[in-house]
């Protein structure tokens, strides 16, 4: 900080105004840690209520900086909310969104991805002269499975070093047109697709379960043919030929022995390391992962303390199968959930210290989020393997429920942020784009819309209002809520156009799915529901148009203004749609040779 800076900030102090207000932070270009947890509950946090789960250093984050308490993800689930926050645009926008269930990409080894022309913050900074890293690993998101075809077979929806789920190649093994380092990011290690119970064998399953059994029943189903066509033929009714009933039974064969070995492919072919655009590690070696990951982050932080830098940290916390380290093991309240949400709060204190130590912490703003809301149907049995949303309804995979898109929100920049500041007001995910876009030094692009807003004047106290009108929540293709900041009334209004039916009748989730449908088992509400947030967040009373004068005037103003966003929509490729989401083995990365795949380069 200048001398003239330091001076005008003493005598902020001494003259009881906020200090922040007299830095020039258009001259200044910081440092970024963005730290993404995974599938955390707003719940879960100490600085967010909670008082069973120990969180110091995420507490300690929140008093030394901003705190969000209506921060909103894109969407409910990992791949399309993450598109959003590293592009600032509405999944429904860039293409990472399909309307036939398939909600994320299901293969490492698939050719959907976020297409080459979009612009990630990464890319921006990278040509502002930053260095940009991508540390960790990343899950699968479950999701509804649909099967119309042979090929959709292997086509199931499915915790963590950064999770990419993104995409990686598009036409070969090695073109990596979807790659991180294709987006702006010039390091990576991590995991392509991301970590799921799959690769501990463990469950609940995302995808193992459900092609064990599809291959099962295809195979019985071969055999049953192959059977019948051998009475026919005994009986003299059918005629077939013999290479038919060869085929059949070879078929009934190789899908029998698939059933049985499915699972050590999704191990192989989800479930790697990648260092930039080698292969390190096939399988994940589970039990190295949060070491590796502090490692590389210390070491980035330590390399490029001397530059400018935006490192991208998102854990394997908090998402199934909750690979936990023996030392955090049986430490909590909530069973293994809470032992792994306790260690993920160490590791964030670990970096944090990791980021003190060289001298980096004043120059460098520090965000902290999760990609979407805890998951309710995250369970084995009767224990619970997932998150609590707090007071907020619903969780993961529900389109509009608060509880699956309201999500922690901490920003902290030393000197220049407020400590102890809380804001109530809607923000979003994609805010944090045009934030760092702009701090470090660069511009938003002006040939496409960008959703989020600069978030700086309302984090520094230098505005009471943040720039979201309106916010659209989609469930795929699908519009299912929407908010509307009336400002002259003082009060924030949520209209759920369909929203998921629960099962059992009564309860608050859809157990015995992975996660809620987007459309089929949904009630389409005519006329909607309606809820003012402001005096009712947790959404349970819903207000009635003969008891709320403004209700149909609410209800107009947000059916306009969804209809004009999806009016302002260019034709897109749906990503995560059949054509793209399938697996693919000519894409599929690895290392080793024939027979003797899989290596281990990180030893």
């Amino acid at each position: 900080m200048s001398s003239r800076n330091y001076l005008a900030t003493l005598l902020g102090v001494f003259l009881g105004l906020k200090p922040v207000t007299g830095l020039d932070v258009s001259q200044s270009r910081p440092n970024f840690l963005l730290l993404l947890a995974d599938d955390l509950g707003i719940g879960d946090l100490g600085c967010y209520g909670n008082s069973t789960i120990r969180t110091p250093n995420i507490d300690r984050l929140a008093e030394g900086g901003v705190r969000l308490t209506q921060h909103l993800a894109a969407e409910a689930v990992c791949t399309p909310s993450r598109a959003a926050f590293l592009t600032g645009r509405y999944p429904i926008r860039t293409g990472m969104t399909s309307g036939n269930g398939h909600r994320v990409l299901q293969w490492a080894a698939g050719a959907g991805g976020l297409p080459a022309e979009e612009i990630t913050f990464a890319k921006i900074l990278t040509e502002q002269g930053y260095v940009t890293g991508l540390i960790g690993g990343g899950d699968i998101c479950p999701g509804q499975v649909v099967m119309s075809s042979y090929l959709e077979l292997m086509m199931v929806t499915s915790s963590d070093m950064r999770k990419w789920h993104l995409g990686l190649n598009c036409h070969s093994s090695s073109d990596h047109c979807h790659h991180p380092l294709s987006h702006g990011f010039q390091h990576f290690l991590g995991m392509p697709l991301g970590m799921m119970g799959d690769c501990s064998g463990t469950e609940p399953s995302e995808k193992r379960v459900t092609l064990q059994r599809r291959l099962y029943l295809c195979s019985q189903a071969s055999a049953l043919a192959a059977l019948t066509l051998v009475a026919g033929r005994l009986m003299g009714l059918l005629h077939a030929p013999r290479w038919l009933l060869v085929l059949i039974l070879a078929a009934a064969a190789t899908m029998f022995t698939a059933s049985r070995h499915v699972g050590d492919l999704i191990i192989y072919a989800d479930c790697f390391l990648m260092r930039n655009h080698t292969v390190t590690q096939q399988p994940l070696h589970l039990e190295q992962v949060t070491g590796l990951m502090l490692r590389e982050a210390k070491t980035f932080l330590q390399r490029n303390k001397h530059h400018p830098f935006m490192l991208f940290i998102s854990f394997l916390h908090v998402h199934v199968p909750l690979v936990t380290t023996a030392g955090f093991r049986g430490r909590s309240k909530h069973g293994l959930y809470g032992d792994n949400v306790e260690e993920m709060d160490w590791m964030v204190g670990q970096i944090l210290d990791a980021l003190d130590r060289e001298g980096l912490t004043d120059n460098t703003l520090v965000y902290f989020a999760s990609d979407h809301g805890g998951s309710l149907e995250s369970r084995v049995g009767h224990m619970q393997l997932g998150g609590w949303n707090g007071i907020y309804r619903g969780g993961k995979g529900m389109g509009g429920w608060e509880g699956g898109i309201r999500v922690p929100g901490i920003f902290r920049w030393p000197g220049v942020l407020p400590a102890g500041r809380v804001v109530d007001e809607p923000t979003s995910m994609m805010d944090v784009f045009p934030t760092v876009v702009l701090l470090g030094g660069g511009t938003e692009p002006r040939d496409r819309v960008i959703d989020g807003r600069n978030l700086l004047p309302l984090l520094r106290g230098e505005t009471p209002h943040s720039d979201h009108e309106f916010l659209l929540h989609y469930c795929e293709v699908f519009l299912h809520a929407a908010r509307w900041v009336q400002r002259d009334r003082g009060r924030v209004w949520k209209v759920h156009f369909m929203t998921p039916n629960f099962h059992p009748e009564g309860a608050g989730a859809c157990y015995g799915s992975a996660v809620c449908p987007c459309i089929g088992d949904v009630t389409e509400h005519d006329p909607p529901l309606l809820f003012d947030l402001s005096t009712d967040p947790g959404e349970t009373r819903p207000l009635k148009p003969d008891t709320e004068p403004e209700f149909h005037t609410v209800v107009g103003k947000l059916k306009q203004e969804a209809a004009q966003q999806w009016h302002s929509l260019s034709q897109i490729h749906q990503q995560l749609g059949s054509i793209y989401n399938i697996w693919r083995p000519w894409l599929q990365s690895y290392c080793g040779e024939f027979p003797n795949y899989g290596c281990d380069l990180e030893e």
